[in-house]
């Protein structure tokens, strides 16, 4: 069969016929495969200790956490047993453990249970694994898209190593994909692919290289299917947009796209259109950008544009990109857009911005001065004969918690940084400040 109609004739597919063979191989993960780490002396085959460690895998889909199980039995030489959380049940993992006594007394042999989608396992089914990891009949590597410390009962946790994967880069994604065009296991060269066609692939991945290899295998065909006998057709953008039944977005992330989307998308949410302001989330969650990198720049607009107009504000922000971080993509869509739809809708004020840069702006031209006796630490020997803290007036012994007194160094004293608007919580704030202000010049 030739290479064109093995890809046609819908045999394994090319994300797992390219799956590694050593952990060479893999791409990513560099922080997990020093030299000496634990899933490198796992994968040693000299390394014949019954004693190695268990270890759970925790990253988001498409990472190479059931690869790099796989590479570790491979390069070995140890037994693999492989169960889906989804399908096994107590009865299977108990047949696993006594399957892997027999072989270790007979023929000395260890083996790899490699446990994917642990987190689906229930409490009991999870303590039928511990026998076997506590007396190391077998190595357990368990692997997880949901955090293992709600998912994973705390006695496995304690005997094993929490490894934690982080998403592919463009450049991790890049290599699998043309290792894969050229690969005698993959698309063995029936296949070119045109650079706007790699581009695309790489954005569509966003870290998953399942989903870059599953979306190369579909453009193949269709550029297969579309080709003349006799030539090798070359991969185009428009072939990867037909296969993945997908429109392309034009927009590099290192490029003027991507600063011109992320600016309208700031720009709608000062403007207070929250309808444009998702459209440029929209857009930017389908070309693959970082959703770290949408949540960050959701917190400087809690503070530079919003800022004490609605306090809550920064809070929602912050909570978004915390949520982001815990639950990934792509549910991490619905708390961007909570925390844009808030931004864009509720009250605006840029003083407390305005008024740090006015600060630090009269920092760096020399305006500042020595801070008054009154306020400089006395708590040193031979301070408050300096004069140190004298004539310092504690506002708690107030009625109001306020008491006239100086702050600001003698070259400012009447400077004004801070001046909030009359809109929102800043209304309020204003009212209020003008007191304190009148009570601290004495009037």
């Amino acid at each position: 069969m030739t290479s064109a109609a093995a890809l046609l004739s819908g045999q394994t597919p090319l994300a797992v016929r390219m799956r590694p063979v050593s952990l060479d191989e893999v791409a990513g993960q560099k922080h997990l495969l020093r030299a000496g780490s634990p899933i490198v002396a796992l994968a040693d085959p000299s390394a014949t200790s019954p004693g190695a460690v268990s270890i759970i895998l925790w990253g988001p889909p498409g990472t190479g956490k059931t690869t790099l199980a796989q590479a570790i039995a491979r390069s070995s030489g140890r037994r693999f047993v492989e169960l889906s959380a989804i399908t096994a049940g107590v009865k299977d993992v108990r047949e696993v453990m006594q399957e892997a006594i027999t072989q270790r007394d007979l023929y000395g042999q260890t083996t790899i249970l490699f446990l994917d989608e642990i987190h689906r396992f229930t409490k009991a089914q999870q303590d039928a694994l511990l026998p076997g990891v506590e007396n190391g009949w077998v190595i357990l590597i368990a692997a997880t898209t949901e955090n293992p410390s709600f998912s994973v009962i705390s006695p496995l946790l304690s005997r094993s190593l929490l490894l934690t994967l982080q998403p592919l880069t463009d450049d991790d994604i890049g290599l699998l994909v043309d290792r894969a065009v050229v690969d005698a296991r993959g698309l063995n060269g029936a296949v070119t692919l045109a650079d706007d066609a790699r581009a695309a692939l790489i954005r569509l991945a966003s870290g998953d290289a399942r989903r870059a290899l599953t979306g190369l295998e579909a453009a193949a065909a269709v550029a297969l299917s579309n080709g003349e006998d006799g030539t090798v057709p070359a991969a185009t953008a428009d072939d990867v947009a037909q296969a993945v039944d997908k429109a392309l977005l034009r927009y590099d992330r290192q490029g003027d796209e991507h600063y011109d989307v992320i600016s309208a998308f700031i720009k709608s949410i000062r403007g207070s259109d929250p309808d444009a302001a998702l459209h440029y989330l929209a857009r930017m969650i389908e070309a693959g950008e970082d959703p770290r990198f949408i949540a960050r720049r959701l917190v400087i607009s809690a503070s530079e544009d919003v800022g004490l107009a609605d306090p809550q504000a920064l809070a929602i922000a912050v909570a978004a990109a915390d949520a982001v971080a815990f639950i990934g993509m792509p549910e991490g869509r619905i708390p961007l857009a909570e925390a844009t739809v808030y931004l864009a809708t509720t009250a605006k004020s840029n003083a407390a911005y305005v008024g740090i840069d006015a600060a630090i702006a009269d920092i760096r031209s020399g305006g500042f001065g020595r801070v008054p006796l009154h306020l400089r630490d006395a708590h040193y020997p031979g301070a408050k004969r300096l004069g140190h803290g004298r004539g310092y007036v504690y506002p708690h012994d107030s009625e109001f918690g306020i008491l006239p007194q100086q702050y600001l160094p003698d070259e400012l004293q009447g400077k004004r940084y801070y001046e909030p608007k009359n809109l929102g919580a800043e209304r309020d704030i204003s009212a209020r400040l003008e007191r304190i202000r009148r009570i601290l010049d004495g009037r």
